[in-house]
């Protein structure tokens, strides 16, 4: 039977929710519609609000029931999601933060796109959404799990109820709705749990902490060290490519308060973990089968997953668990909402923008985003209510992310000649492949291969597949890019052979010579009979790579791309012509040969700079 004292609860949480995402929304400003305006609050978040949403990149639903269940079936010492996203903020913020907001990127995937291409961009994009998709049905999942155990609300309705509200306030707010409900999300969280530890710490049934018959701490196996090594890895730097993430990094005002944030944040991590520890040790030194618990005892995995809400349905008294009830539902479905606007964001932006409609106005990529924000608010809600275990979800969501984007961002970031689409396509499928073979219990992935020290009784694979996928990834796109940079430039391979016209068959005969000129726009000097090209395009500027423009640094130039191209030719062409006129001394064209050779090299001295 429902129980309508929690069911008051949960209401009155979740209109807290609404109404404050509602009355964030409002701050848009009136008629501005544009991308950064919804999908990075027109980079106005201020300290205050940026601290607490920063934190909320990872303390969610997730976080607190997955550490709860964490303590308490491994102990503290497997309870490395704390630690290893905090850690990842710290790294997140020294090398990615300010180079990325300087870039005035305004998704994840710009400068993969920007170095690799938009088709190249949008295959990145399926992990990144993936990891997105993943992260907020853990979420959901969580919520269904509260609810279920502590008013006897069915799962399904929860989960479905919780996805709709979120995405109801983040479509009518964007960014604004998810910044300052996530203020409401850790202010609920840490009163929350922190007014039921009390209750149930003193529970009569809780035994002592210090008692040895209760290891709440754990250990790690000697066969288990790598394992353990690799899993660290994985949150550590898998944590970072994540648009949740540099969705915040990129809204903030300056760039370096991109990096202070980021420094807050881990230590916030850190901080808002010591709840469910607590709750999750208080967990393993209570005997179930003495409370009113009427399940099976030991507990199996489906109660494990709910340890946290069990600890305030049955350790705490009424009044104190639907607190704590509301404030972690509330916080839950107040999570939810950044991935699914991240994953929208990156798709209206990076893929239906970019490969599909590259003259789409701003109020058509707003539409597609609203849409995409209830599509992936639809799958989400579809794979809370049928994968089971929530740190499973938790983890897996980072293992596609850690192996395939982390390398190939950390190149575009900070190595970004060294590398090009040849290079990026080879890591991709390599990373993928080797990340599958592994295997994946709980999608019910076999393991094609089983490396050294696999337990053949868990499914478990020991040696640290992961990490190794990611270094193969990141030597695969290196030297994929240096062998195909080797092989054009060389003349072994023909530029007809370029493919990807990234290397030397680039569009309209534009070469790039050294890095792009720091002083603005540069001039497409084309030499008449000559062919040859000594610049960028005009339309170009001192972000464009390999023919790209930067796609996070919006163009204003309203032309086709085809008439631009030839109106910068036929500019170009009689900039040149000028040139020699005025090497020859004749007011119009009509030098010979022998004068066009003595005239070049003064116009090659002119451009000096390409």
């Amino acid at each position: 039977m429902i129980n309508i004292a929690g069911v008051v609860s949960i209401v009155l949480f979740y209109l807290l929710i609404l109404v404050v995402g509602i009355w964030a929304g409002r701050k848009k400003q009136s008629g501005n519609d544009s991308e950064e305006e919804v999908m990075l609050a027109g980079r106005s978040i201020g300290l205050f609000v940026g601290i607490f949403t920063m934190t909320a990149t990872w303390v969610g639903g997730g976080y607190i029931n997955g550490t709860a269940e964490a303590i308490y079936t491994s102990g503290l010492v497997w309870c490395q999601a704390p630690f290893g996203y905090a850690l990842s903020l710290v790294f997140g913020g020294i090398f990615f933060a300010n180079p990325m907001r300087k870039q005035g990127y305004i998704t994840m995937l710009d400068p993969l796109q920007d170095s690799f291409g938009e088709r190249m961009g949008g295959l990145l994009f399926l992990p990144a959404l993936c990891g997105e998709v993943f992260w907020a049905a853990g979420i959901l999942a969580a919520l269904g799990a509260t609810l279920s155990v502590i008013i006897d609300m069915d799962h399904r309705t929860s989960v479905i109820l919780s996805s709709g509200i979120a995405i109801f306030y983040t479509l009518f707010g964007g960014l604004y709705s998810v910044a300052y409900t996530d203020v409401i999300q850790l202010f609920c969280i840490f009163i929350g749990l922190w007014m039921c530890i009390p209750f149930a710490w003193t529970n009569d049934h809780v035994r002592s902490l210090s008692d040895m018959d209760v290891d709440w701490i754990g250990h790690v196996e000697p066969k288990q060290r790598w394992f353990y090594i690799d899993y660290g890895l994985l949150l550590i730097f898998g944590g970072i490519p994540w648009q949740v993430y540099f969705q915040r990094v990129l809204s903030s005002k300056t760039a370096g308060r991109a990096q202070l944030l980021s420094y807050v944040a881990a230590a916030g991590c850190i901080l808002m973990a010591i709840p469910p520890v607590l709750i999750g040790a208080i967990a393993k030194a209570t005997p179930w089968n003495e409370t009113d618990y009427k399940g099976p005892y030991p507990l199996t995995v489906d109660q494990t997953s709910m340890i946290l809400p069990m600890v305030l349905q049955y350790l705490t008294p009424d009044f104190v668990s639907f607190f704590g009830l509301g404030a972690v539902s509330a916080a839950v479905m107040s999570s939810a909402d950044s991935s699914v606007l991240s994953a929208a964001s990156m798709f209206a932006r990076n893929v239906y923008k970019l490969i599909f409609r590259q003259k789409a106005s701003e109020m058509e990529i707003i539409w597609v985003m609203r849409v995409s924000i209830i599509i992936v608010g639809i799958l989400a809600t579809i794979m809370a209510l049928t994968i089971p275990s929530i740190y499973g979800l938790w983890s897996m969501c980072s293992d596609l992310v850690y192996v395939i984007l982390f390398p190939q961002l950390l190149m575009v970031v900070h190595f970004k000649k060294h590398c090009n689409t040849y290079g990026s396509l080879a890591a991709y499928i390599i990373a993928l492949f080797i990340r599958l073979s592994g295997g994946e219990a709980i999608l019910g992935l076999p393991a094609l291969i089983h490396y050294p020290g696999y337990d053949e009784e868990t499914n478990t694979q020991l040696f640290p597949f992961r990490t190794m996928a990611m270094l193969i990834s990141l030597i695969t796109l290196v030297f994929v890019s240096w062998w195909t940079k080797m092989m054009f430039e060389s003349g072994k391979l023909p530029p007809s052979y370029d493919y990807f016209r990234c290397v030397v068959n680039i569009p309209e005969d534009v070469q790039r010579v050294g890095d792009p000129s720091e002083a603005g726009e540069q001039l497409s000097v084309m030499a008449g009979p000559l062919a040859r090209s000594y610049g960028a395009a005009t339309m170009a500027g001192k972000d464009e790579r390999n023919g790209r423009i930067n796609p996070a640094l919006e163009s204003d130039d309203d032309l086709p791309v085809a008439e631009a191209k030839r109106l910068n030719q036929q500019t170009a062409q009689t900039q040149v012509k000028k040139m020699l006129d005025s090497a020859t001394g004749k007011p119009g064209g009509g030098g010979g040969g022998q004068r066009e050779g003595m005239a070049m090299p003064n116009a090659e001295q002119d451009n000096t700079a390409f």
